[in-house]
């Protein structure tokens, strides 16, 4: 099964971003207005998944300070996180519901490594399986942990409202009508994706966000 395009450097990102300046001209007014976009590649592996868990509907702020008492406690791998009580981690600050999803995935045995190699559908399906891991967060994963080219993410909130921006839409597409938009930015949907979010930002900057 072949993976398609990864995203390793810069140049890769530059030379998406290039690719959809020719197919499209709202693509193109965009990138003159966010300049050059960042790399934005993560680790990969349990870490990763269980601090995209941990920052789940609480703002940044509360998930990089609860993320760092895990870290101090040392509660980022899945045998840790199996053999610690549920008094271990609520005290550093996880709530019934993420204690039971970091169980969950501790409990899951993700093969991580075949991940790299899974095909994008398959690494949606591994994922999703988990409780406390939605096919947003499974997109993102993807995306930036694993570096796949032409991966979207059409249930981002911010990626929907700077499409409704960028392409002057009577109002916000929802995640479908998005999904179905964004093949036409294939091979190249990740980068096309972090266009959108820089593009929001200078949008929000420049015109406010409602």
């Amino acid at each position: 099964m072949t993976v398609g395009r990864i995203i390793e450097t810069p140049d890769c990102v530059a030379e998406g971003a290039a690719w959809l300046a020719t197919a499209c001209p709202r693509m193109a007014h965009a990138l003159t207005l966010t300049g050059p976009l960042p790399l934005r590649r993560r680790p990969d592996g349990f870490a990763e998944l269980l601090s995209a868990i941990v920052s789940q509907q609480v703002s940044v702020a509360s998930a990089n300070a609860i993320w760092s008492r895990m870290k101090d406690a040392q509660l980022t791998d899945p045998t840790e996180i199996r053999n610690a009580s549920d008094d271990d981690l609520r005290a550093v600050g996880l709530s019934r519901q993420k204690i039971r999803y970091a169980r969950e995935l501790a409990a899951a045995r993700i093969d991580f490594v075949g991940l790299r190699t899974a095909a994008d559908q398959d690494v949606n399906a591994e994922l999703v399986r988990v409780p406390g891991i939605g096919v947003w967060t499974a997109e993102i994963y993807a995306m930036f942990s694993l570096g796949r080219a032409d991966v979207f993410a059409p249930g981002d909130l911010a990626l929907q409202e700077a499409a409704r921006v960028l392409y002057d839409l009577p109002e916000r597409p929802k995640e479908r009508a998005l999904r179905q938009m964004a093949l036409v930015w294939s091979p190249w949907r990740s980068v096309a994706a972090r266009v959108l979010w820089a593009y929001y930002r200078v949008a929000k900057d420049r015109e406010g966000i409602r």
